[in-house]
């Protein structure tokens, strides 16, 4: 699944726990008429694949959605979801304008000497 809008937060990288548990978050606010804020966390060696994203940034991000079960010290069974990336890819954003391709100059084209004043065309103007 994918996710494509604005990033509006880059967190830091968190490490959790003795064996070094890595995650870091990202949200981006979707456009469209309705627009949400989605937090996506990358976990591991994925975490460095944000260092070269900023704020404002236009994305699209490839997602797997999670979900664990865990009991509390009540008994109470939680079940809780989180969205985690595993790639993320900058887009074009839709304000730019795209590259036009370059015009040529004027002494590109030749003058037209041909031409027969007589000669009849039927556009109306």
């Amino acid at each position: 699944m994918e996710i494509q809008g604005k990033i509006k937060m880059v967190g830091e990288t968190k490490t959790f726990g003795n064996n070094g548990f890595r995650k870091r978050e990202v949200v981006v606010t979707t456009e469209e008429q309705y627009p949400q804020h989605i937090l996506v966390e990358f976990v591991q060696d994925k975490t460095d694949l944000l260092n070269s994203f900023n704020v404002g940034q236009p994305v699209k991000i490839s997602i797997n959605i999670r979900g664990r079960e865990w009991t509390n010290p009540q008994g109470e069974v939680k079940y809780f979801n989180s969205i985690q990336g595993w790639r993320i890819e900058s887009l074009q954003s839709e304000e730019s304008t795209p590259e036009m391709p370059p015009v040529p100059p004027m002494e590109a084209f030749e003058p037209a000497d041909n031409l027969n004043e007589e000669d009849h065309d039927d556009l109306p103007f």
